[in-house]
């Protein structure tokens, strides 16, 4: 369909690239336990983190009686990220994450080494985001995420996650609790 409607604007002589780039979101349990299936057909993937948790945790972060139950640092999220981004550079495809801990200096670590390409988050917070990777060691970052997929309390790797990004980018936590 895509390439119907490229080749419809080209026949209007509307100047079209050879090739458009198309990629799918991950936002559902479903899609990254079948991101291995999905790879082939596209150029890359975007994990929406906010729905992917709501709709694994069955946790609606905007609903007072659920919301404590809205976890990012779950182990099943680890897991199907690390599921998604290992499917996908198998296949040679990039993984983005966007969302609420694509935005987060303190999951960033955990979201590197778990092998994710691009955290794409508001413009508000590019500049926390890029402070933070640049003193971030990856082998830490794989450190951290090994310790996170072997972990079975998602408070423990939320204090794992606090501490390496405390320690690598501690002016980011100033006046914070």
């Amino acid at each position: 369909m895509l390439e119907e409607e490229r080749l419809k604007l080209v026949s209007e002589g509307v100047k079209q690239p050879d090739k458009i780039d198309c990629g799918v979101m991950i936002e559902v349990p479903s899609a990254a336990l079948t991101a291995d299936v999905i790879a082939p057909h596209v150029a890359f993937f975007s994990i929406g983190s906010n729905d992917l948790i709501q709709y694994t945790l069955a946790a609606d972060r905007t609903n007072e009686k659920v919301s404590y139950l809205y976890e990012p640092t779950h182990p099943a999220i680890v897991r199907l990220i690390k599921l998604t981004v290992d499917a996908a550079h198998r296949h040679g495809i990039w993984v983005g994450v966007c969302g609420e801990i694509a935005g987060d200096p303190t999951l960033a670590p955990l979201l590197i080494g778990l092998g994710v390409d691009e955290l794409s988050t508001a413009p508000t917070g590019v500049a926390q985001i890029k402070y933070m990777i640049r003193r971030l060691k990856l082998t830490e970052a794989q450190e951290l995420a090994k310790f996170a997929l072997e972990c079975g309390s998602p408070s423990e790797i939320y204090q794992r996650c606090q501490l390496l990004a405390r320690a690598d980018a501690p002016s980011l936590f100033e006046n914070k609790t």
